[in-house]
């Protein structure tokens, strides 16, 4: 694997090469995990990991809901309010 300086990369005859030119095809394995181990500590990481645990969309809810609102039974702007509150309290936390 070629050595990395916050410069470029070194090819093995210590020639300073850009990262862009560099080829890595034959690290892409190596390029893949450490990209996979340091995810978690970027805020990307951070969000995609929030997602990946949220729970399954209940379809049968969400279309007795569709019902509802289409019938004009469910108060949709207060109970708008009240989901929105608890987005942004669990986005805080």
């Amino acid at each position: 694997m070629p050595k990395i300086d916050s410069n470029g990369f070194a090819d093995d005859s210590g020639q300073w090469n850009s990262p862009l030119e560099t080829d890595l095809s034959h690290d892409k394995d190596l390029v893949m995990e450490q990209i996979l181990d340091n995810i978690n500590h970027t805020p990307l990481g951070q969000v995609l990991k929030s997602i990946a645990s949220l729970p399954e969309v209940r379809q049968q809810k969400v279309l007795r809901l569709r019902r509802q609102i289409t019938a004009g039974r469910y108060e949709l702007a207060e109970r708008l309010d009240e989901v929105l509150d608890k987005v942004l309290e669990d986005l805080i936390t």
